[in-house]
């Protein structure tokens, strides 16, 4: 009888376990691989919204959903400035939409970021940089996603290199020449430290993100 009642513990106590990892791992955090959530599925809590159609913005049923004109979402939590870093979210998009995931970048009341890089989200825009390009620095044509299903976009970003993935899938491995000028006199692409800013792009657009998570790198 004690044997058995031992086992039962034992049993009792590794489901715990497993429900507890479980709970653990939905909330987008996983301590094995050091990665840290940046949106805890319920509220904008760390993130703070751009002055302009604040209302583009909405938590639903644990995402990130921008639907509406022109509206930046900024992390502004603790773990803010980012420099090295591997960023990992969840994104889905609807036909004809278009939103991007800003980095290195700084808070904005109006206008489009003028700080830093933003990593495209599109799959059928009529805009020809679609999904993971790193917008006007290097561009992609086809991410080989679709709108109205989840991909994984991860951003890498150690010292002066950017990888882009999709899926686990390289589409943009970027270097950034020492001494190089920003791009554009209106846009200041060049690597540096700074937040994410996550992007409601015009009205006819609407996309999801979920399971926002980054772990630094040294």
């Amino acid at each position: 009888m004690k044997i058995t009642m031992n086992s039962k513990f034992k049993t009792v106590f590794v489901c715990f376990l497993l429900v507890a990892c479980a709970e653990f791992n939905a909330q987008g955090q996983d301590s094995k691989n050091g990665f840290v959530p940046l949106f805890d599925g319920k509220s904008l809590d760390g993130w703070k919204v751009a002055e302009e159609n604040p209302q583009s913005w909405k938590v639903v049923d644990g995402e990130l959903v921008c639907e509406g004109p022109r509206c930046h979402l900024f992390y502004d939590g603790n773990l803010a400035p980012f420099k090295n870093f591997h960023f990992i979210a969840e994104v889905k998009t609807a036909p004809g939409s278009n939103a991007g995931i800003y980095f290195h970048t700084k808070y904005q009341a109006t206008d489009w970021p003028k700080q830093g890089f933003e990593c495209q989200v599109n799959v059928s825009h009529k805009d020809p940089k679609k999904t993971s390009s790193l917008y006007a620095v290097v561009n992609v044509a086809d991410p080989g996603v679709k709108d109205n299903e989840w991909y994984t976009q991860e951003i890498i970003v150690q010292g002066k290199n950017v990888v882009l993935k999709v899926n686990g899938k390289t589409m943009v491995d970027y270097t950034e020449a020492e001494g190089q000028a920003a791009a554009s006199k209106q846009f200041e692409r060049l690597l540096g430290e700074g937040t994410f800013a996550l992007q409601a792009h015009d009205p006819d657009s609407k996309v999801h993100f979920k399971n926002l998570r980054v772990k630094k790198l040294d």
